[in-house]
């Protein structure tokens, strides 16, 4: 399964997060750094919520990168 994941650009680092899991963020001073940290946050995610809650569907979304 995949999740659409919003990068934005903000004045001294990136910011990522997926909308369809809420409180999934990361935070890095490189694209490429937010991407792999995004990855492991989708992962932790969804193993926690395995043991309590049903995972949620993804909507079908192209990913997305908006700057600041």
């Amino acid at each position: 399964m995949s999740y659409t994941v919003v990068i934005e650009k903000g004045e001294t680092s990136y910011g990522a997060y997926v909308p369809d899991l809420p409180g999934c963020v990361a935070v890095a001073e490189t694209t490429e750094e937010v991407e792999f940290l995004i990855k492991e946050a989708i992962q932790f995610h969804l193993e926690m919520l395995q043991d309590e809650i049903p995972t949620p569907a993804s909507t079908p979304n192209e990913p997305l990168t908006k700057e600041a």
